[in-house]
């Protein structure tokens, strides 16, 4: 029994010099065996309890592609111009790329904050006054900038973000008289806008700062003449550092029937 010991003893010794344990290598009656083989390679060193990830990626990360050639324009206008106009029909991507955008550029640090504005102006029809603070009135017309920026961060997230102030909500009408440094701001549905709220708007804009004007000239919901986006965008068209980008409906990524129904409505 001894001289067992002694055998198992030496055997296990000799394994730990070499760094592998080969139940082989053990007498019959023994009780160690030997654990994944096939994980015993020499160039690990042995079989280890703690696996290693080196060999999967278990990273998930949405990446951000244009799914037509108006949506990589657009993209490539918003990495080269500080002022960025994008018109087109609904369901072409313009505000979920300019907030994608604004995520992409506050996760890489090329910005200090997400400064997001929207119109609030009800489709037609006036649902009276809404409860609570400002953030609780204006949600209800931020609801597709919020579903955009839950796209691509997590609802905790963005509300960690909004916490600490680095994601802010900006009504239009308290805009006047601020100047947004280091910035990525998102103007959503512009064509609700008048011309002397577009030029509030975008007089704005501060230094390391980017912005980015959506909206469809053809769907405004104020008086016929009032809105300012198509007014804006023709006399910024000429300036060079300034980007315009018309989208059209081959570039509607939405349901088929979208594009259809654009073309007759």
């Amino acid at each position: 029994m001894e001289a067992s010991m002694t055998k198992r003893a030496a055997i296990k010794r000799q394994a730990r010099e070499h760094g592998i344990l080969d139940s082989r290598d053990f007498m019959e009656e023994s009780k160690v065996r030997r654990l994944h083989a096939h994980e015993q390679r020499a160039d690990r060193g042995g079989w280890s309890p703690y696996p290693s990830n080196d060999d999967r990626d278990q990273a998930y990360l949405k990446t951000l592609k244009p799914k037509s050639d108006g949506q990589a324009e657009l993209m490539t206008a918003i990495d080269h111009h500080n002022l960025v106009m994008a018109l087109g029909p609904a369901g072409t991507g313009k505000t979920y790329l300019a907030v994608a955008k604004a995520v992409e550029a506050l996760e890489a640090g090329k910005v200090g904050r997400i400064v997001l504005s929207r119109p609030a102006v009800e489709a037609g029809e006036s649902i009276g006054f809404l409860p609570g603070d400002m953030e609780d009135k204006l949600a209800p017309y931020l609801r597709p900038l919020y579903d955009a920026l839950s796209d691509r961060l997590s609802m905790k997230r963005v509300k960690a973000l909004m916490a600490e102030g680095l994601i802010e909500i900006a009504p239009i009408g308290y805009m006047r008289g601020r100047t947004l440094n280091n910035a990525f701001i998102v103007v959503d549905e512009a064509q609700n806008c008048t011309y002397v709220q577009l030029k509030m708007l975008l007089t704005r804009l501060g230094w390391h700062s980017t912005m980015v004007v959506t909206g469809d000239p053809h769907q405004s919901d104020l008086l016929p003449g009032v809105s300012g986006l198509a007014d804006i965008s023709a006399r910024l068209e000429a300036v060079d550092d300034i980007a315009v980008v018309r989208l059209a409906e081959r570039d509607i990524v939405r349901h088929p029937l979208v594009a259809s129904m654009i073309g007759v409505l």
